[in-house]
Parts: structure tokens; C-alpha cells; sequence
């Protein structure tokens, strides 16, 4: 359990830096940023695997290489993405928590979204905690921190058409298809999946996707956003 009184480097990161006063919790899953401490712990998760070695389900092959390349790769992608902070280009690459343990990340970001209001997401699970729901309880924390935290008005996901569980993940949340695309993986032609929620199937999703979620921290987030509302601006 993470130290929450005013002196604990949380508190203090939160009163330097919004973000990591950002929490999303849903019964014993959290999101949030990690510090560097998390990070490392995160990084070992990677590098202890994060798919089949046959697989390539991202189109940046940073899970390949030895475990410490692969933990590099970890810690410079989450501290590149904590800078972006501009409310035109912003990125959150939150750490994902079962049990107080972090297990995988959820990112979300968005380019012109005081603007556009939409986001996009992606994410990974260390393989030992797959199979267990995990997946779809993360993406819809996101989710409901896009739309009832930071006011989207849609947002973005997508997965190589040969990548099952991300599929079935968003299927089974009520996303919409938006196409299938040509990509480049590996040097290689590839299609991908695009998907998309918007604010509309979000609002009328059914009843066994409405948990209790909470959110904290989010009105400085939105402020160091440039979001000035959590509802999406009216279509002109």
C-alpha cells in the first residue's frame, strides 16, 4: 500500500506534478503514474515476458532483446511520455495495480484535444497476470477516466487483426470498428484493427459495464491539461 500523508514522496511528486495525484480505483485494480521506484518494478515485469516469443503484437518490437534492453526500454518510453504535457500533445502512461502490486500499463493521450476531445489508449499486461480479466477492468478504468474524468467525446484503440485477446477486449466493451488499415511491423505489411468509443455508446453502454469506479486527483490534471470542463464541447 502506497504512503498517502502529506509527507510520502507521492504526496509531494502530486504537489509538484499533477499527474501523480491522478488515481483511478475500481474495488483492488488502480491506475496511476508510477514513481521511479514502481518504475523499476515495472520494468522486471516486462522484461519477465509480456507475449509468446512468436508474437508481435506492437508495432514497436521494444519487448525484444535481453531483459535489461527490455527494461531500458521501459523506463525511457515512461519518461519520455511523462514530459508531454502540452494540452495540444499529452500523454499518461499509468501503471496498472492488482492488489497494491503493478502489473501492467494503461497509457492514454491525445493530440488538439482541447479541441477534437478525442483520446487514444493502449496497453500491456506482464504475461503472468493474463487470463485473468484483467485486460478489459483496465481498459475500462481508462475509459472511464477519459470520459467522466477528462470529458472526452470519443476515444481511439486499436490492435493487429492477429492479436486476440486485444480484439476481444474491445468487442466485448461495445467498441465500434472503424476500419481496417495497412500498418508496417517488422519491416513487413500488416493490417490493424482501428476501433472507436464515443461518447454516445459510453453513456447507453449496459449495466454489468457501469462499476463502481472512482477517480481522484482529476480537476489539477484537467488544469495542467488545458481542459477547462469534464463535459466534451457541442459539435458546431
Amino acid at each position: 500500500m502506497q504512503r498517502t500523508d502529506e509527507n510520502s514522496t507521492r504526496a509531494r511528486l502530486a504537489r509538484a506534478m499533477a499527474t501523480f495525484g491522478l488515481s483511478v480505483r475500481w474495488d483492488d485494480l488502480e491506475l496511476r503514474l508510477p514513481d521511479d521506484a514502481e518504475l523499476l518494478d515495472l520494468a522486471d515485469v516486462a522484461a519477465d515476458g509480456v507475449h509468446a516469443p512468436e508474437a508481435a503484437p506492437f508495432s514497436v518490437q521494444w519487448t525484444r532483446g535481453t531483459a535489461d534492453e527490455v527494461r531500458r526500454q521501459v523506463l525511457t518510453h515512461h519518461w519520455r511520455v511523462r514530459q508531454r504535457l502540452d494540452p495540444d500533445d499529452w500523454g499518461l502512461e499509468l501503471g496498472v495495480y492488482v492488489g497494491g502490486r503493478i502489473v501492467g500499463a494503461q497509457g492514454i493521450g491525445a493530440k488538439g484535444f482541447p479541441v477534437t476531445r478525442a483520446a487514444h489508449t493502449g496497453s500491456w499486461l506482464g504475461m503472468a497476470h493474463q487470463g485473468r480479466g484483467i485486460g478489459t477492468r483496465m481498459r475500462l478504468a481508462v475509459l472511464h477516466l477519459a470520459f467522466d474524468g477528462l470529458g472526452a467525446a470519443e476515444v481511439a484503440s486499436e490492435a493487429f487483426v492477429d492479436n486476440p485477446a486485444s480484439n476481444a477486449v474491445s468487442r466485448r466493451l461495445g467498441y465500434e470498428l472503424n476500419g481496417v488499415y495497412p500498418a508496417v511491423r517488422d519491416g513487413k505489411p500488416a493490417h490493424e484493427y482501428r476501433y472507436r468509443m464515443t461518447r454516445e455508446a459510453w453513456d447507453r453502454r449496459p449495466g454489468e459495464l457501469r462499476p463502481a469506479i472512482e477517480i481522484e486527483g482529476a480537476d489539477p490534471v484537467r488544469d495542467l491539461l488545458g481542459i477547462t470542463t469534464a463535459e466534451p464541447p457541442s459539435a458546431a
